[in-house]
């Protein structure tokens, strides 16, 4: 009889990322906490016989079909205040709450691309989420300074005119500047679709609803969604919601960086955001302050942006879209903002008119990073288009009143017959995806163009320029 030796194995199983998965593990809480409704006031409640720190998640009704999410922001004694975190139902004086963790509980994956979720990591596409996901911790700390190589290497975008005069590097944090309806969206999606990140997240915070199926389907398309992250909180959700929404869009881009990708995170918008923490602070009893935000607005802020940016692993490559009040780009959050990012890029509502897409003001944006990332020619190129615009526009009075004579400033000559080249440029269609070695090889061939010098007697003759598939053929067309 033969006898058959079996052998055994026995491995320990690894864990990926260990660390936010131990501190789930510890924060978990074995043993009910609770305590009951005490008093409403407006969009805050008061709870009576239960602690619980600041940032807590609590459970109002448990045993009720109708619980909702609260979380804690403030404390009136020793009363803890909680803000709704879900539309709230009836609530009555007594009525049970109980604590359910310290954190929100989020799970995140490379199988999680293609899905659009809630603030909460919850589904809202219809579709159940995979079982491959990972937890992550949506409060986890900015990485330490110097623990951030230098942004050395640059990142194509899709657009024409932010890759070649407000070059963007791999890790840069930069902010879009602009009023209502100027176009924020549409270049949000033309960032998605053109983009040469691995992954992308996006943040939807405080838009319409009727927007996130058309943002979707038309700006981002199957193509886009395909490598994206959706992260959903409309307006009219709670403002606990919204906030949150910004720290789970946040951690999920963390957790794919960790995994050593480069990733596009898009925000829309940081000013409603800021409006979120004005709500919640104003209910918690801070003093308002400027335009009626409190201090925990600007130190809400840097936190948020902070969190992107490089590491040793993989880099998140952040763009924060602020909504200006009155199109006032000194207005209190996009000053704070210019201060926190990396750059910025200014929508101007006049360009926009002028059916320039997207329209950039290229005079009012910049890139900190762009001198360490392109070479020295192309630099220099954008400095001769960036000097063609300004000059333009600072004699564009004159101009357009035929006060300006023919050869009276070679400078201004050379402006206006670069005019619109450079518009030509700068246009691009919303479906439209410009490489970026044909957008630099393009800037180039313009700024060697020697500008013809207007006709005496005929100042209506100009030289064009059609960019396409980075070539730049002149034509004469009259102004």
């Amino acid at each position: 009889m033969t006898s058959t030796t079996f052998q055994y194995s026995l491995e320990t199983p690894k864990i990926h990322l260990p660390g936010p998965v131990a501190e789930l593990i510890g924060e978990t809480i074995t043993f009910e906490i609770s305590g009951r409704v005490a008093a409403v006031r407006g969009d805050s409640i008061e709870l009576d016989g239960i602690t619980a720190p600041v940032g807590a998640i609590c459970e109002i009704s448990p045993n009720s079909p109708d619980r909702r999410l609260v979380k804690v922001i403030g404390f009136q004694g020793v009363r803890p205040i909680v803000a709704p975190m879900e539309t709230m139902g009836a609530i009555s004086a007594g009525d049970k709450v109980r604590l359910l963790s310290r954190n929100i509980a989020l799970r995140s994956g490379a199988s999680l691309c293609g899905r659009v979720i809630d603030a909460f990591g919850r589904p809202i596409d219809g579709k159940p989420l995979p079982d491959d996901l990972i937890p992550v911790d949506t409060r986890r700390q900015p990485p330490e300074s110097l623990d951030r190589p230098p942004i050395d290497a640059a990142i194509q975008t899709g657009v024409r005119a932010i890759d070649s005069l407000l070059t963007c590097g791999n890790g840069q944090r930069l902010g879009i500047f602009a009023g209502s309806g100027v176009g924020k969206s549409t270049l949000l999606g033309m960032l998605a679709r053109g983009s040469s990140a691995d992954r992308i997240v996006i943040c939807m915070v405080g838009e319409r609803g009727r927007e996130v199926q058309e943002f979707i389907q038309r700006c981002l398309g199957e193509e886009g969604l395909r490598r994206s992250v959706v992260v959903v909180a409309t307006s009219d959700r709670p403002a606990a919601q919204r906030i949150a929404a910004t720290w789970t869009a946040t951690a999920i881009a963390e957790s794919f960086r960790d995994d050593g990708q480069n990733v596009l995170l898009l925000v829309d918008s940081v000013t409603r955001l800021a409006m979120a923490q004005r709500e919640l602070g104003l209910a918690a009893g801070e003093p308002p302050t400027t335009r009626g935000y409190p201090p925990s607005v600007f130190n809400l802020l840097p936190q948020v942006v902070e969190r992107a940016g490089r590491t040793s692993l993989g880099s998140i490559t952040a763009f924060y879209t602020v909504l200006v009040e009155g199109d006032d780009n000194n207005e209190p959050i996009a000053d704070t903002l210019r201060g926190l990012l990396d750059g910025h890029i200014v929508l101007n509502r006049e360009l926009a008119a002028q059916a320039q897409w997207p329209p950039i003001d290229v005079l009012q944006s910049l890139s900190r990073l762009q001198p360490h990332l392109v070479s020295r020619e192309t630099l220099n190129s954008a400095s001769i288009a960036r000097r063609h615009l300004s000059v333009y526009q600072k004699n564009a009075d004159l101009i357009s009143i035929g006060a300006y004579r023919n050869g009276s400033d070679p400078s201004v000559d050379a402006a206006i017959s670069m005019r619109e080249p450079m518009k030509l440029f700068l246009s691009q269609d919303a479906n439209e995806v410009a490489p970026m070695e044909q957008s630099l090889a393009a800037l180039n061939v313009l700024a060697t163009m020697q500008p013809k010098a207007p006709a005496p007697g005929n100042p209506g003759q100009v030289q064009a320029a059609q960019v396409s598939a980075g070539q730049v053929q002149t034509a004469q067309m009259p102004a």
